[in-house]
């Protein structure tokens, strides 16, 4: 007596259970990034030439790259994201390769329904089999290839341009809201960029 054949995840049941997840987790990441990017601060502030002055010291350069950290952080991430979009643009097929493994990612394991088998060439893989080719694919691509130079400079000049700007830029005018201390405001950007994986922590916490 044969065994009953194993179901493909792309049935139009494992589509719809994955939908909801894969809804909520958009729905969060967008809420997280509206409620970032209201905190950003006027970019005429930000270019302000008249704010420009070559600082005293190292300490001094240290100092202001802190305290502009803190109040331009949404921009300065905005200017970073701007360079790392510019550098894959720029070479479209690691751009190709980084949206593949999103994607494998995605929807091979992190809004795959867990009582739905990945089968592949008529083979299923189990959850742990999945996330350890997912690991070993992105090690590839991340170590092994040009993916992950690209990316390594593209954040090495998006860092470069944000600490230039900080140190040269006079925070003397910048005034951080009272409930938001110097410290905290950097905290409290990656908190809000933290919650929008949330979701998809918590499914890869529950399969492992």
């Amino acid at each position: 007596m044969s065994s009953p054949a194993i179901l493909p995840v792309t049935n139009q049941q494992a589509t719809q259970s994955n939908t909801p997840a894969f809804r909520t987790f958009l729905s969060r990441l967008s809420s997280s990034l509206r409620d970032s990017l209201s905190q950003r601060r006027p970019w005429l502030e930000l270019a302000d030439r008249t704010s420009f002055a070559r600082p005293d010291s190292l300490t001094d350069s240290i100092s202001r790259i802190r305290k502009n950290l803190a109040y331009f952080k949404v921009n300065y991430a905005a200017i970073v994201s701007l360079v790392l979009a510019f550098s894959l643009l720029s070479h479209p097929f690691s751009l190709l390769v980084l949206l593949s493994l999103l994607g494998a990612w995605m929807f091979l394991y992190l809004f795959r329904s867990s009582d739905q088998p990945l089968v592949i060439f008529g083979r299923g893989f189990s959850d742990r089999e999945t996330l350890l080719g997912l690991v070993v694919a992105t090690v590839v691509v991340v170590f092994m290839t040009s993916v992950g130079s690209l990316l390594t400079s593209a954040l090495t000049v998006g860092v470069a341009v944000v600490c230039l700007h900080g140190a040269f830029r006079v925070p003397d005018d910048l005034f951080l809201d009272e409930q938001e201390p110097a410290n905290a405001g950097l905290l409290s950007f990656i908190g809000n960029s933290a919650a929008a994986t949330s979701a998809a922590a918590s499914v890869v916490a529950g399969r492992v």
